[in-house]
């Protein structure tokens, strides 16, 4: 898909961190961007500094969903793009101190997660197809979901977190498969560790050592290098059904 002047997209998580830089990149090609995102604060700071919309929205909440939709659509017209970024992580064993891990904190990371994935990205994909084709292939629309290296080797005190971006790689496939004949692609990026505003609270030295631990560049990711892949993933007709692992060769270790 050619990411043309006034190309409506949708953004979840857009306030900071892989969210804002994608935002950023898509709104310098002329997109226009709806900044979605429970921090009003910055997710309207990013909105005014793109020329996008701000629509506050808890993406675990379908009601919330479909508002902000309605009001990225009013506002932008039908999207084409859809990056979820919307994301939270908590650090917890199974079992910690004589103690099972609390369900409901468990449950709210699948909530916002993988449930806030797939509610914004079904709501999105309902209306793209609605949609008249962009090209002779019959696209429609991407959809872009955000995993992490974590699905695949999660460390020890990361099963909620795991256990959603897992999920969220998981249901790539099938709903490209669901969405194929409405002509939407959907992607996934699994991202290593990356300057993000979770791990801004690491002491330097736990931030330096986790680049170290890296392969190759010895150093933490960009959101402009997330944003990088995201548009490729939209430019790109063929790339379809599929997690990409954007981590700089890094296995993680089990803590």
């Amino acid at each position: 898909m050619d990411i043309g002047q006034t190309t409506p997209a949708i953004v979840s998580g857009a306030g900071s961190g892989l969210g804002r830089g994608t935002a950023r990149a898509l709104a310098a090609m002329g997109a226009k961007v709806a900044v979605l995102d429970v921090n009003e604060e910055g997710g309207r700071a990013v909105a005014d500094e793109i020329g996008g919309l701000f629509v506050k929205c808890d993406v675990s909440d379908p009601g919330a969903v479909a508002d902000a939709v309605a009001k990225a659509v009013e506002a932008h017209g039908t999207p084409r793009i859809l990056v979820n970024c919307a994301g939270i992580a908590v650090g917890r064993k199974t079992v910690s101190r004589g103690e099972a891990h609390d369900p409901a904190l468990f449950q709210k990371v699948i909530a916002v997660n993988l449930f806030g994935t797939f509610n914004l990205s079904s709501q999105v994909a309902l209306r793209m197809s609605e949609a008249e084709p962009l090209n002779a292939d019959g696209e429609r629309g991407v959809i872009v979901g955000t995993a992490s290296v974590a699905a695949f080797d999660g460390q020890m005190g990361q099963i909620a977190y795991a256990a959603s971006k897992a999920g969220i790689a998981g249901m790539t496939l099938p709903m490209a498969r669901d969405l194929a004949k409405s002509g939407i692609r959907v992607m996934t990026i699994a991202p290593g560790i990356f300057e993000t505003p979770m791990l801004a609270g690491m002491p330097e030295e736990v931030q330096a050592s986790l680049a170290a631990s890296i392969p190759f560049p010895s150093r933490l990711g960009t959101a402009e290098e997330y944003a990088k892949l995201a548009i490729h993933i939209v430019e790109n007709p063929m790339l379809n059904g599929e997690t990409i692992r954007l981590d700089g060769a890094i296995r993680m270790q089990p803590k």
